[in-house]
C-alpha cells in the first residue's frame, strides 16, 4: 500500500493554496530577516571591538607587570646590599653605632607620630 503525501499538488504545509500567501508577507519576512542579520552584525563587530581593546590592555598591563618586576628585583639588591653592611656593622663590634641608629629611628617614627596625631 503506497502511502500518500498529506500535501497536495499547490499547497502548502497547513492546507491553504500558494497562491493564497501574498507577495508582501514574503518581502516583510525577508526584511525582517534583514533587521535581525544587521543587528546580529552590529554585534558581532561590538564584540569584535572589545575584544580588540581587552588584547591591547592586556598587552598594556603585561609591560607593566614586567617594569614592576625589574623595579623590584633592583630594590631588592638594594636591600640586600644594605642589610649585608649592616651585618658586617653589626659582627664588627661597634655596638654603640647600632644603639645610636635605633634610638634615632624610634626618635624619628614617635616624632611623626605625634605630628600625625596633632594635626
Amino acid at each position: 500500500m503506497a502511502r500518500r503525501n498529506p500535501y497536495h499538488f499547490g499547497q502548502t504545509n497547513n492546507g491553504f493554496p500558494q497562491e493564497y500567501y501574498s507577495q508582501d508577507e514574503n518581502f516583510e519576512t525577508e526584511t525582517e530577516n534583514d533587521h535581525l542579520v544587521n543587528g546580529l552584525r552590529t554585534k558581532v563587530s561590538a564584540l569584535k571591538r572589545i575584544t580588540i581593546d581587552m588584547g591591547d590592555e592586556i598587552k598594556s598591563q603585561n609591560l607593566m607587570l614586567k617594569d614592576m618586576d625589574n623595579d623590584f628585583d633592583s630594590t631588592w639588591g638594594f636591600l640586600s646590599s644594605s642589610m649585608g653592611r649592616v651585618k658586617k656593622l653589626a659582627l664588627a663590634g661597634h655596638n654603640r653605632y647600632i644603639c645610636y641608629l635605633l634610638l634615632f629611628a624610634i626618635f624619628v617614627f614617635l616624632f611623626i607620630a605625634i605630628i600625625i596625631r596633632f594635626r
